[in-house]
C-alpha cells in the first residue's frame, strides 16, 4: 500500500490530478447544500482546498500556481465573452454611476486600513496584505509585494503580506457574500420576484415590439414605403403589410395605399412617434391571417462568409419575397438594419413565402453543428492579447514601482472589446451557451482549488501567531462595512436592483467566487454585466492602492 500512499502524498503530476479532482468533486456536491435556503455555491471548493492544505497535504508549487492564473484567465475570458454585448449596452446608460459607486467601495475600505494602521499600530505590510485578501485582490498583493522589494524593506515584509493575505483571503470570501445576503434581508428581496423583475424589464427595454398601424397619414399615400424610412431616425422593419386585399412582404417601392394595415418591427420608444406619422393602431393581426401564405422563422448565422460584412452589404439578403424582422444577440434583440455586422450564432427572425426563407438560410448557414465545434484559435489569441495588455507596467509620478492591471483585468478588457468589435478584427471569439459555461466553471473551479490548496498551511500558522483573531476582526471590517454602505446608498438613492447591486459589490471586489453566487442566485447574467462595467477600472484602482499603503507609510 506504499504506492497509494505516495500517490496522495508525493508531489507529482498524477498527485495534483488527484488532489485537484476530489477538491473540485467533494467541494462542488457541499455546495448543493442549503442552509435555511442558502447555498454557498462554488465556494465551498475554497473551503475543501483550505482543508486538505491544513491536513499537509502539499502540491507542486509552480502547477499549482499556473492552475491558479490559468483557471482565472478563463474565467474572466468567458464573462467577457458573454457579457460583451451587455456590457456595452449598459456604458450607454449607468456605466458612470456604477463606476462612482465601486470607487467609493474600494475608498472607503482603503480609508478603514488607514484607521486601523494608525489605531492598532499593525504594520503597515501586514494591513495592506490584510486589506488585499479582505478583498480578495491579489494582483493587489503582488504589486505591494513589488513595493516592499523596490523599497528595500526587511525581507520578511513579504511573508507578513502573505500571511495576512491567506488569513484574510478566505474571510473576505465569505464576508462579500454574507454582505450580499444581509442586503438581501435589509431590502427583503424575494428571488423569484427579483427573477420576474428582471424578465420584464429585460423585455420592456431592450427587444423590439410589433405593433400593427393603420394608414391614415394623407401625406403618405401615394408615397413608396421606404419614405417611412427616411423619415424616422431610429431603424424600424414592415414585416408584413395587408395591400390591395393581400398580405405581403413589402419591398421600399411598394405604393402606399390608404388604410393599409402596417406590421412593424420597433424599438418601444418610437411607438408614439410612428402613431404620429402613420396612423392609428389595428385590430387586424396580419401573423394569425389564415389567407397568408408567409411564414415566420428563425435562422442562426453560421457561415463565417457573411460574418465579417454589414447586412447592408449581402445582395442576397436584400432580394424579394422576404423580411428580416429582428436580430437576437447574446440574449439581445433589435431591429435589423443595414450597419450591423453579422457575428457567429446570431438569430435571425425571416418573414416571407417558404422558398425566400429558404433561400435566407442558405445564405447564411442555419447549420447549427457548426457551431459546436467553436474554434479555438481566435480564443487563445484574445487571451495571449489579454496577458500581454494586463503585463503592461503603467508608471505613475512619485511613484517608483509600476502597476499592472494583471491577468485578469488584461483579459477581461480583451474578451469585452472582441465581443463587440472581434468580427472586424476577423476574429470569431462565438462560443455556444453551454460551452461557455463550461469553460467558464472550469475556470473558476481551478482557481478556487488553487487559492484553498496554496492558503491552508499558512492559515495554521496564523492561527497559532496571537495577532490572528485581530486581523481575522479587521479584515471583515475592510469586506463587509464598504460593501454594505455602498449597497445601500445605491439602492436607497440611486434605485438599483438587487441583483444589480450584487454585480456591482462582486465586480469592486474583484471577486469571482461571489460573482458566481451571485449569478447561481439570480439564474442570469445580470449581475455579470454590472461586474463586468466595475471591474477594469476597480482592478486597477486596488493594484494602485495596495502600492500607494506602502509607498507612503512604510518605513
Amino acid at each position: 500500500m506504499n504506492w497509494l500512499q505516495q500517490l496522495f502524498l508525493q508531489q507529482s503530476i498524477a498527485q495534483t490530478v488527484i488532489i485537484y479532482g476530489l477538491v473540485i468533486a467533494v467541494g462542488t456536491w457541499m455546495g448543493r447544500i442549503k442552509i435555511f435556503g442558502i447555498s454557498l455555491g462554488v465556494t465551498w471548493i475554497l473551503f475543501m482546498g483550505l482543508l486538505v492544505s491544513y491536513l499537509g497535504i502539499n502540491i507542486n508549487n509552480q502547477i499549482e500556481n499556473f492552475l491558479k492564473e490559468f483557471g482565472l484567465i478563463l474565467f474572466v475570458y468567458c464573462i467577457g465573452l458573454q457579457v460583451g454585448p451587455g456590457f456595452f449596452a449598459s456604458l450607454k446608460k449607468n456605466a458612470l454611476a456604477n463606476n462612482v459607486l465601486a470607487a467609493a467601495i474600494v475608498l472607503l475600505g482603503v480609508l478603514i486600513t488607514v484607521i486601523f494602521f494608525f489605531t492598532t499600530g499593525t504594520s503597515v505590510s501586514i494591513m495592506t496584505g490584510i486589506m488585499s485578501g479582505a478583498v480578495t485582490n491579489t494582483p493587489g498583493l503582488g504589486a505591494a509585494q513589488t513595493a516592499v522589494t523596490d523599497m528595500h524593506l526587511a525581507s520578511n515584509n513579504n511573508a507578513f503580506i502573505t500571511l495576512a493575505y491567506a488569513l484574510a483571503y478566505p474571510f473576505g470570501v465569505f464576508g462579500i457574500i454574507f454582505s450580499i445576503l444581509i442586503l438581501k434581508w435589509i431590502f427583503k428581496i424575494n428571488i423569484d420576484t427579483e427573477i420576474e423583475f428582471h424578465s420584464k424589464l429585460s423585455a420592456s427595454t431592450e427587444k423590439p415590439i410589433s405593433l400593427h398601424l393603420v394608414l391614415e397619414n394623407k401625406q403618405l399615400i401615394g408615397q413608396p414605403v421606404k419614405r417611412i424610412f427616411e423619415i424616422m431616425k431610429e431603424p424600424i422593419v414592415i414585416s408584413r403589410m395587408f395591400h390591395a386585399g393581400n398580405i405581403i412582404t413589402p419591398e421600399p417601392d411598394t405604393i402606399l395605399n390608404e388604410h393599409d394595415v402596417l406590421l412593424i418591427v420597433t424599438p418601444k420608444q418610437v411607438i408614439n412617434q410612428l402613431k404620429i406619422i402613420i396612423g392609428s393602431e389595428s385590430d387586424m393581426n396580419l401573423k394569425e391571417a389564415a389567407q397568408s401564405e408567409l411564414i415566420s422563422r428563425i435562422i442562426v448565422v453560421t457561415r463565417t462568409e457573411v460574418t465579417h460584412r454589414k447586412l447592408g452589404d449581402i445582395p442576397e439578403l436584400h432580394e424579394h419575397g422576404f423580411t428580416l424582422t429582428r436580430l437576437g444577440r447574446a440574449g439581445i434583440e433589435m431591429v435589423p438594419h443595414s450597419d450591423i455586422i453579422l457575428q457567429l450564432g446570431d438569430n435571425i427572425r425571416v418573414v416571407g413565402t417558404k422558398e425566400a426563407v429558404e433561400s435566407v438560410a442558405k445564405v447564411v448557414g442555419n447549420s447549427l453543428k457548426r457551431l459546436e465545434s467553436p474554434d479555438l484559435a481566435p480564443i487563445f489569441i484574445g487571451i495571449v492579447l489579454g496577458a500581454i495588455i494586463g503585463s503592461i507596467p503603467l508608471s505613475f509620478p512619485n511613484m517608483p514601482v509600476p502597476v499592472k492591471i494583471g491577468l485578469a483585468g488584461g483579459p477581461l478588457i480583451v474578451a469585452l472589446l472582441l465581443s463587440r468589435f472581434g468580427n472586424v478584427l476577423y476574429l470569431n471569439n462565438y462560443t455556444t451557451n453551454s460551452a461557455n459555461l463550461m469553460v467558464r466553471e472550469l475556470g473558476i473551479t481551478l482557481f478556487l482549488a488553487s487559492v484553498g490548496l496554496s492558503s491552508g498551511h499558512s492559515l495554521a500558522e496564523a492561527f497559532h501567531g496571537g495577532n490572528a483573531l485581530l486581523w481575522i476582526v479587521m479584515g471583515i471590517c475592510i469586506t463587509m462595512i464598504p460593501l454594505i454602505v455602498i449597497g445601500l446608498i445605491a439602492r436607497n438613492f440611486l434605485h438599483k436592483t438587487y441583483f444589480e447591486i450584487c454585480g456591482l459589490l462582486a465586480g469592486s471586489s474583484t471577486d469571482p467566487p461571489a460573482l458566481a453566487f451571485a449569478m447561481q442566485m439570480a439564474k442570469s447574467d445580470v449581475p455579470s454585466v454590472t461586474y463586468a462595467t466595475v471591474y477594469p477600472l476597480t482592478m486597477i484602482l486596488r493594484i494602485i492602492a495596495a502600492q500607494l499603503l506602502i509607498l507612503l507609510f512604510a518605513s
